[in-house]
């Protein structure tokens, strides 16, 4: 019989947190690896093919964030949830910006983790379909075929995420899109769960794609809305 779970690789050093959210997981279905450094578990992923990482900031040696980067660079696109005890915006920007797709700041609420997992992982085995040429605006091309974005010709490493996002805002472009739609469409939450998700990954998209990330020209904040992308 072929063993359908999903595969998580949970990389966190604290004993405690890695019994208790090895054990829910595992009782929700998932079958559940840990590591507690994050050499370790650059290693199992090279190894080893997994469905999702949940993926610790203050890791002993090597921490969140260089493994984030360095599992993008291998060119692996399985969803990262990064955990955090950082509460400033820019450590959750720095993660999205090196590929992460989603984070939670501890302390957590286990359902929320729980709904944030199975949206992660439904996005992942249901990505995109019908790809349509692509588009253009100012040094940024994107390319649906491809799921990739350049600057200036160079590589913008994107999270599958990141460009689900940077795709829906294209494919509404002109729209006041509010972040409850955003959460609803992009990411596949409730709209009730925590909008300022959508804040932080659309400062970390703005960093990938906008000259001056301060004064956007491209993905514009609608106050008391949510934001629009005006293209070109």
């Amino acid at each position: 019989m072929v063993d359908m779970k999903n595969k998580i690789l949970l990389v966190e050093d604290e004993p405690s947190l890695v019994l208790t959210l090895s054990d829910r997981l595992e009782s929700e279905g998932y079958a559940v690896e840990t590591v507690g450094d994050g050499e370790n578990a650059l290693a199992r992923l090279r190894q080893a093919a997994f469905d999702l990482v949940l993926l610790d900031v203050n890791l002993p040696g090597k921490n969140g964030f260089d493994v984030c980067k360095e599992l993008r660079k291998m060119g692996k696109q399985l969803p990262v949830l990064m955990l955090t005890a950082r509460r400033q915006v820019v450590d959750k920007v720095v993660g999205l910006k090196l590929g992460a797709d989603d984070y939670l700041t501890k302390p957590f609420d286990m359902a929320e983790l729980l709904a944030r997992v199975e949206a992660l992982l439904r996005r992942a085995n249901h990505p995109l379909v019908d790809p349509k040429e692509s588009y253009v605006f100012g040094n940024i091309q994107v390319n649906f075929e491809r799921s990739q974005v350049t600057r200036d010709g160079e590589d913008v490493p994107m999270s599958a995420l990141d460009f689900k996002l940077l795709r829906y805002f294209i494919e509404h472009r002109g729209e006041n899109l509010s972040r409850e739609r955003l959460l609803d469409e992009v990411w596949g939450y409730d709209a009730m769960l925590y909008t300022r998700t959508v804040d932080v990954h659309v400062a970390g998209l703005r960093q990938k794609v906008e000259d001056n990330p301060s004064h956007p020209k491209y993905i514009l904040t609608v106050h008391r809305v949510g934001y629009k992308f005006v293209g070109e």
